[in-house]
């Protein structure tokens, strides 16, 4: 049985968190993280492995599965914040790594760009 979206038993917001999307529950564990797990990388796990890697019950691991792939707008919040601020702070710049110049943003430039 998929949940529906917005009656989620495992997953709920952490308040504590800059990021908007849901967690699962008592976790610092984003649902994209668990998500991105079984879709991301050259061999991605199964959601019993994704289940038995992280401790986590079989059950939490399909709810943070369905929640990503309903696409809520607070995951893609998050990800324009993010977009955002490597672009506003040079993490974009192709030399970023190689001790390229990481700018600070001022409150003002923060709000501007929503973060």
């Amino acid at each position: 049985m998929t949940p529906t979206p917005g009656r989620w038993t495992y997953l709920a917001p952490n308040p504590k968190s800059a990021y908007r999307q849901l967690f699962i529950k008592g976790t610092r564990i984003r649902a994209e993280v668990v998500y991105g797990m079984t879709v991301d990388g050259s061999e991605p796990l199964t959601p019993e492995q994704v289940a038995q890697d992280m401790g986590l019950p079989l059950e939490a691991v399909r709810e943070a599965i369905a929640y990503c792939q309903s696409d809520p707008p607070e995951l893609r919040e998050d990800h324009r914040r993010e977009v955002a601020t490597m672009q506003a702070t040079g993490m974009n710049d192709p030399d970023y790594k190689f001790g390229g110049k990481y700018r600070l943003l001022s409150p003002q430039e923060r709000a501007r760009l929503g973060l």
